[in-house]
């Protein structure tokens, strides 16, 4: 119902009238005064005037599900939205959704997380109204082999769509981190259900630091709103990043990886670059000269022996 009080205010600039809203939603005067306090209670600003009726004058930067869904026109993600106003990790909620059966393109998003939670355990901080932290629940037709280029991806997904939104250029530091002027300002960790020949479902999970100030900034870090030096719409953000998600996952499934990695070699902050890569029981340095079919990084140790890494932590020799 609120949803549709709202369209019908954003239909008019001028005011609109509280009979004219009752009478077009089949609701009593009584239930829209108490839906418009509702409505004010999440952030929007409505006036009412005696005689005149109400009018919008401002809306919440708020990731409701109806405002996500407004004018988003995607196929597949986020037809689905669960919505929490705090959660403990939208990766654990998106986890067990998917066992349950969530649909394909199913879009878990929080406005702060009190357990985010990154690659190997780390944790993501997760200020309220600030960042974007939600996570997508996709079940491709491939081999479980195959769905470790959903990480690429989602990396070249929001790449673009930052760009497109803000003009801001962003560089991807392998495997899974967005970086802006060497800062970092977000991180995509990826899930993958699976069995020997079947992918029950990927959860692909993102963080990023949108309007976030500088001083709640740690060390090494940036924003969108410190490199934009303005606040940003959180949802049209969100929106241009799942419209570029939905293209780029729809033409790995319809026409394979390459398109994906040509991208991703575009925007690398790591390849042609000397590394150290940290795995769980070695570490390889050497020069990252490409990256494999299934996303795996290239590198070209000093003997000449190229070595591929499917995981671990980068540096980046100075």
């Amino acid at each position: 119902m609120q949803e549709k009080i709202l369209e019908a205010l954003r239909k008019k600039q001028d005011y609109v009238s509280g009979d004219q809203i009752s009478s077009r939603l089949g609701v009593s005067r009584q239930a829209l005064w108490k839906h418009i306090q509702e409505l004010r209670d999440n952030g929007y600003d409505i006036v009412a005037v005696p005689h005149l009726g109400y009018r919008l004058e401002s809306a919440p930067d708020r990731l409701f599900e109806f405002e996500v869904l407004r004018g988003l026109n995607t196929q597949i993600l986020g037809k689905k939205i669960i919505y929490f106003d705090s959660v403990s990790s939208t990766m654990d909620a998106a986890g067990q959704l998917g066992l349950k059966g969530a649909v394909d393109g199913t879009l878990v998003l929080t406005e702060s997380q009190t357990k985010g939670r990154g690659r190997m355990g780390r944790n993501w901080f997760s200020p309220k109204y600030k960042g974007l932290y939600f996570s997508l629940i996709l079940r491709p037709k491939v081999l479980p082999n195959s769905a470790s280029i959903l990480t690429i991806l989602a990396g070249v997904s929001i790449v673009e769509a930052i760009k497109e939104f803000t003009g801001i250029s962003c560089e991807i530091k392998w495997p899974n981190d967005i970086f802006i002027h060497h800062k970092k300002i977000g991180g995509i960790l990826t899930e993958l259900n699976a069995e020997m020949d079947k992918v029950n479902f990927v959860v692909i999970g993102i963080g990023l630091n949108v309007n976030n100030g500088k001083l709640a900034l740690i060390s090494g870090a940036t924003s969108l709103k410190e490199q934009k030096k303005e606040e940003l719409n959180r949802v049209g953000l969100l929106q241009e990043i799942l419209r570029r998600m939905e293209y780029n996952y729809l033409a790995w499934q319809q026409k394979g990886v390459k398109g994906v990695l040509e991208k991703w070699r575009e925007y690398s902050l790591t390849l042609g670059k000397r590394v150290k890569v940290y795995c769980q029981r070695e570490h390889i340095e050497g020069e990252a000269v490409n990256i494999d079919i299934d996303g795996g990084l290239l590198i070209r140790k000093d003997s000449g022996v190229i070595k591929k890494v499917m995981a671990g932590d980068v540096v980046h020799a100075r």
